[in-house]
């Protein structure tokens, strides 16, 4: 699934070449896909890989919030949820992102996360895309619909 992400050039130089060796290694040490709501039992903060990465991205001239995630939900697409100021609206998590989106994927014996994986069936698209990704895009278009969209503040 591709993500609409434009990296200024400073920053894809960070990405591929200047700090490249250290965003691997944060990168293979959030270690392999799997889903947030059943495999990441625990609260989300830092020193959890994930979370690392994304602050690191952000140290990049350019990199916010949106495109940090963005870029962590290509390499890890069940693991890490997408924040942009229209969902942050419409789950109320302006914030704080990944433990709201952990908690109620994992709610009810993950309810949410089957119902998700329904509605992708229903859709008729390919089990590549995740749960998680279905979910960033029914957030995303609620929120639009409903007129949301202003220029949160950043939180995780």
């Amino acid at each position: 699934m591709f993500l609409s992400v434009q990296v200024p050039p400073k920053a894809a130089r960070a990405i591929l070449h200047t700090q490249s060796a250290a965003l691997n290694a944060l990168l293979t040490a959030v270690g392999p896909d799997r889903d947030l709501g059943f495999d990441e039992p625990d609260p989300l903060g830092p020193g959890w890989p994930a979370w690392d990465l994304e602050t690191a991205l952000w140290a990049l001239p350019g990199i916010g919030q949106t495109k940090a995630t963005k870029l962590i939900a290509c390499k890890r697409p069940r693991l890490y949820p997408i924040w942009d100021s229209v969902v942050s609206q419409v789950l109320g998590t302006e914030r704080a992102h990944l433990n709201p989106v952990r908690e109620a994927l994992r709610a009810d014996d993950g309810a949410l996360h089957y119902r998700l994986l329904s509605l992708r069936k229903e859709a008729g698209l390919p089990e590549e895309i995740s749960a998680l990704r279905v979910f960033d895009v029914l957030a995303w278009m609620d929120g639009k619909n409903r007129g949301l969209g202003e220029r949160a503040q950043l939180g995780r």
